[in-house]
């Protein structure tokens, strides 16, 4: 596909350049500003009256928000331009002017935990701090780990030169790997897009190289995960968080035990459906077993269609107008504002976001489209993440950010309603048989395979703080066992499938990031299950009102206008019951369409 004519965005509306004076001038302001307030409230909070205290939030919100703009703006130029030196040397500058920020700030947070309940509660009567409310009992759910200031600045300070800068070390050293493949380099985006491929041969290539460039740089790939895992246990252990993955789970606002209860429910439906699945596949591709590589790869007799850029929108905003034309024209913005970057390209991130920037700006996507029926799906998610943001940002900068479990929703449930409206209007019996096993694997890479993800991380950061530093060996064993459990026995996790771990981002970026994939795509299964039996009414409205709250309430409250429960033992039975009715229905299409 050629994509050398599709669109880039426009980042004017947060600055104009990198080196444009208005940067220059929002770091001097936010120097002057948070060293005021540092002087004015540091160690007085609970002698201030409630007025105030509600006024001194929105001081620091404004405050928050400004920096969250230029971490956002360094963010997305550096996403997009990660071998070019000006840019990353910018991107670090601003990460290090905006910790010396938070530094001058951290106090604030410190001192809300540190008011009694009863100074609390006397401040809770004034409406700006009521308004405030489940932001201030977030932060406090954090009393019993937090450190004394020092310490918490310490670490603060320190991450620049550690968790980031091991991120950053992954991330550039990952933007210049290159994959050989018949004498032509690829970057890692484009070589995954050959996997999609329906040539056999050109997708065991592409395996092989992979297991090349892996196995050449496993050490450093071993080394960063080590480190990131002994650091997240050494400051664990000083929080007083026995569970590696607690801290994340506090942060999402959801209780260790419904994670739990997930990762349990998709380990028992596994050989009902992933193992099922890959077993059927194995029937179409005519192969006794597959091979990691054959996972994503097209059913062979059917054609793989190209979507053009036109396509796709079109697609995507008429999914979204079915459901809601209110959703559809915040969608359309994005479209027609240059609010997505589009096409893949020398020193490009790989993969695709939608981040949401600041509430006084928009969102942003990034993609890197090429044509494919994933493609189209992955807009949807995406752009389902923009609109979610955008209805957010009325809650301010310190209520719209959305716990990660939750963040998964709209994107998710934007993919289901592409996924429908493509087989509706879709005639060729042979072609909904093909969107439906595609359908299906997506659903499995984004619930069995992310949970068998979450597994592998769960087993490093635990092995690592019994056994000590894991060998590279020591790793692809854990992965090759944690991926064969999810996958089942139709699929060889060979030497080569062993090492593909070290591509995966989120384990490096965002520590047990990877199981709110699975907790959105089973909560939009059920969700979803109640709008298209309408089981409650106005669910668009209740949809849309649930989106704007953001992170304003947890999912306890959220879903309690759909009469769901996700602490409920057969919520996510209910989910993946979705996918095992698809598989139901695959298995059948197999023999009516003499497709075995």
């Amino acid at each position: 596909m050629n994509t050398e004519f599709l669109p880039h965005w426009d980042l004017t509306d947060l600055y104009s350049d990198i080196n444009c004076a208005e940067i220059e001038y929002d770091f001097e302001d936010l120097e002057k500003l948070s060293i005021q307030f540092e002087w004015e409230f540091k160690d007085g909070l609970s002698q201030i009256s409630g007025k105030m205290f509600g006024e001194t939030i929105q001081h620091y919100e404004k405050m928050c928000e400004l920096i969250g703009k230029l971490e956002a703006y360094a963010y997305m130029k550096h996403s997009i331009s990660i071998n070019d030196i000006d840019v990353t040397n910018f991107y670090q500058k601003v990460q290090e002017t905006n910790n010396k920020l938070l530094s001058k700030l951290l106090f604030f947070r410190l001192e809300v935990n540190k008011l009694s309940d009863d100074c609390l509660n006397q401040k809770m009567s004034d409406p700006v701090v009521q308004k405030y409310k489940s932001w201030i009992e977030n932060i406090r759910k954090y009393k019993d780990h937090q450190l004394d200031e020092r310490l918490e600045k310490m670490l603060l300070d320190k991450s620049i030169s550690g968790v980031n800068g091991w991120v950053r070390l992954y991330d550039e050293t990952m933007s210049k790997l290159r994959f050989k493949i018949d004498d032509v380099l690829y970057t890692e985006t484009e070589a995954l897009n050959l996997l999609l491929s329906d040539d056999y041969k050109l997708r065991q290539k592409v395996g092989e190289e992979f297991k090349r460039i892996f196995t050449e740089n496993i050490s450093l790939f071993s080394l960063i995960t080590n480190t990131l895992a002994k650091d997240k246990q050494i400051e664990d252990e000083w929080r007083g968080f026995s569970n590696p993955m607690s801290d994340r789970n506090l942060g999402n606002q959801v209780e260790d035990s419904v994670v739990d209860a997930l990762v349990q429910s998709v380990e028992e439906k596994q050989p009902k459906i992933s193992h099922r699945y890959y077993s059927l596949k194995s029937k179409w591709l005519k192969l006794d077993r597959i091979t990691y590589w054959d996972r994503n790869a097209p059913i062979p007799f059917l054609e793989e269609r190209e979507y053009t850029w036109e396509d796709a929108k079109n697609i995507v905003y008429h999914a979204y107008n079915e459901f809601s034309p209110e959703m559809a024209e915040i969608g359309k913005k994005f479209f027609e504002n240059s609010w997505i970057d589009v096409p893949p390209a020398e020193g490009k991130e790989g993969g695709a976001y939608a981040h949401p920037v600041v509430p006084s700006v928009h969102p942003y996507i990034m993609l890197n489209y090429m044509g494919k029926t994933d493609d189209i799906m992955t807009l949807a998610h995406e752009l389902g993440h923009g609109i979610h943001q955008y209805l957010a940002r009325k809650q301010g900068y310190l209520l719209s950010d959305t716990p990660l479990t939750l963040a998964e929703t709209a994107s998710v449930f934007g993919e289901m309603l592409t996924f429908k409206y493509m087989l509706k209007i879709e005639q060729n019996p042979h072609i909904k048989f093909k969107m439906l096993a595609e359908k299906v694997g997506s659903m499995l890479n984004t619930s069995v395979r992310q949970i068998a993800f979450h597994k592998f991380e769960m087993e490093v950061h635990t092995r690592r703080r019994i056994c000590g530093e894991l060998s590279p060996n020591e790793l692809n064993e854990i992965w090759k066992k944690t991926q064969q459990d999810a996958l089942g026995p139709a699929v060889n996790i060979d030497d080569g499938a062993a090492l593909m771990w070290c591509g995966i981002p989120h384990l490096i970026h965002t520590p047990f990031y990877v199981y709110s994939y699975a907790f959105g795509d089973c909560l939009v299964n059920t969700l979803y299950n109640v709008y298209e039996n309408n089981l409650v009414e106005n669910f668009q409205d209740k949809y849309i009102e649930m989106l704007s709250k953001g992170g304003s309430q947890r999912h306890k409250e959220l879903l309690a206008p759909f009469n769901l429960d996700a602490s409920q033992a057969n919520f996510w039975k209910k989910g993946l019951s979705v996918v095992e009715h698809f598989v139901d229905e695959l298995e059948l299409l197999t023999k009516e369409l003499n497709l075995e």
